[in-house]
C-alpha cells in the first residue's frame, strides 16, 4: 500500500512546506491591512488549500508504524481483522471500534485514514470560521503549525480525533443539546476527553480567570514536591483506559525525562497569553474566559502527573486548545498600532517552538542516540 511520496520524507514535507506558508504569511501580514481585499482573497485561498491538502495528505501516508508514524499501523491491524469479520470483543472507547469496524466493511484503509484525517482537520477549520470569519485562516493555521498537531493525525488519531469533536462541539455553545452531543461523540471515542469536557462545564458555573491562573501556578510547586501522590491518586480514581493508567503508574524517572520542563514552558504560552490579554489589555470575553480555564484545568491536571512516562498523552488534553487560546484576542479587538504584523509575528513564534523542538532538538537527540549505540 504505497503512497507516491516516501515515508521517510513525510514529515519533513510538512513541516518545511508549514515553514513557507508562515513566512509568506508573516510578510503579507507586513504589507497589507487584515482587511485588505488581496489579503483577504489570500488568507481564504490558502486556508481552504491547505485544509484540502492536509486532509488528502495525512490520510493518504503510507500505512506503517514506520518513518514516526507511529500507532498506524496498529490500526491497520484493528482494521483488517474486522474487515476480515472479527468480532468487537471488550475494550475501552466502543464508539471507536464500531466506527471502525463499519469502515472496514465499506472502505479501503486509506480511506479510512482520510476520513479520521477529516474528522481530525475539519473540526479545527470549524470552530475557526465559527469565531473569527473572515479572518478564520489565522486560528487555523495556528491549529495546524501546533507542536502536537503531526503526532496526533498520524500516531495517536483516536484521542485526536475525540479532541477535535470537543472543538466541534463548543461551535455550538448556545445549543447545549448539539454541544452535547458532540460531546458525547468525543468520549466514546476516547474517554480522557472528559477532563476538558467536564472543564469547559465547570467554566458555566465559576469563570473567573484569576483563580484558575492562581491554580495553574500552584500546580508546579505541588508536581515538583508531592508528583507521585498525584499519580497514585489519579490512578486510583480510574482515570483513563488500562493502558493510561499503567503509564500513570510507571513514573518518567525510570526514562530518565523527570519533570519536563521544555513541554513546561511550551504550555505556559498559553497562559501568559491569557494573562497578558485579560489584566494588560483589559480584553473582556466571557467565551474566551471559558476557553482559557477550560486550557487551565486541564494543562493543570497534566503538570500534576507530569512525571509520569507519556505524559503528552495528558498534554494534549490542553494542548490541542493552545493556539487558539493565544491568537483569539488579536482576532477578536484591536489592540495594537499594526495589528495585523504582530499577529504574524505571534504565528511565527508559535510555528519556531515546533520547528526547532522537531528538526533541531529531536534531530540532536537521534544523532547522539545513534552514535552512542
Amino acid at each position: 500500500m504505497d503512497t507516491i511520496i516516501p515515508g521517510e520524507i513525510y514529515y519533513s514535507l510538512y513541516i518545511n512546506l508549514s515553514l513557507f506558508i508562515v513566512l509568506f504569511t508573516i510578510f503579507h501580514t507586513l504589507v497589507l491591512k487584515i482587511d485588505d481585499h488581496k489579503n483577504i482573497v489570500f488568507i481564504n485561498f490558502m486556508g481552504f488549500a491547505l485544509l484540502v491538502f492536509l486532509i488528502l495528505y495525512i490520510g493518504w501516508r503510507p500505512i506503517t508504524s514506520r518513518f514516526g508514524f507511529g500507532d498506524t499501523g496498529n490500526y491497520m491491524v484493528s482494521f483488517e481483522k474486522y474487515r476480515l469479520g472479527g468480532s468487537i470483543k471488550e475494550v475501552n472507547d466502543l464508539g471507536w471500534h464500531i466506527f471502525l469496524k463499519a469502515l472496514s466493511k465499506i472502505v479501503s484503509g486509506h480511506v479510512f485514514f482520510t476520513i479520521c484525517a477529516f474528522l481530525y482537520i475539519y473540526p479545527m477549520y470549524k470552530i475557526s470560521k465559527f469565531l473569527f470569519n473572515n479572518y478564520w485562516y489565522y486560528a487555523f493555521i495556528m491549529f495546524i503549525v501546533s507542536f502536537s498537531f503531526w503526532a496526533y493525525g498520524v500516531n495517536g488519531v483516536r484521542n485526536g480525533i475525540a479532541a477535535s469533536l470537543f472543538l466541534w462541539g463548543i461551535c455550538y455553545h448556545k445549543n447545549k443539546l448539539v454541544m452535547g452531543l458532540f460531546f458525547l461523540w468525543a468520549i466514546v471515542f476516547h474517554k480522557t476527553l472528559l477532563l476538558p469536557i467536564l472543564a469547559f462545564i465547570l467554566t458555566y458555573f465559576f469563570n473567573n480567570p484569576k483563580v484558575y491562573l492562581k491554580a495553574w501556578i500552584l500546580s508546579i510547586p505541588l508536581s515538583l514536591f508531592t508528583g507521585s501522590v498525584w499519580i497514585s491518586l489519579f490512578t486510583s480514581l480510574g482515570f483513563g483506559d488500562d493502558r493510561l493508567s499503567a503509564y500513570l503508574n510507571s513514573e518518567a524517572s525510570s526514562t530518565g525525562t523527570g519533570f519536563r520542563w521544555d513541554f513546561l514552558f511550551y504550555s505556559a504560552f498559553a497562559v501568559f497569553a491569557g494573562w497578558y490579554f485579560i489584566y494588560k489589555k483589559r480584553f473582556e470575553d466571557p467565551f474566551y474566559n471559558q476557553l482559557l480555564n477550560t486550557y487551565l484545568i486541564s494543562n493543570g491536571f497534566w503538570i500534576l502527573v507530569i512525571r509520569a512516562n507519556y505524559s503528552n498523552r495528558f498534554a494534549y488534553l490542553s494542548w490541542f486548545m493552545m493556539g487558539i487560546v493565544i491568537i483569539y484576542p488579536v482576532l477578536k479587538k484591536q489592540m495594537f498600532k499594526n495589528q495585523h504584523w504582530v499577529i504574524g509575528k505571534i504565528i511565527f513564534a508559535y510555528f519556531l517552538f515546533t520547528y526547532l523542538m522537531t528538526v533541531i532538538y529531536y534531530a540532536y537527540l537521534n544523532n547522539n542516540e545513534a552514535l552512542n549505540t
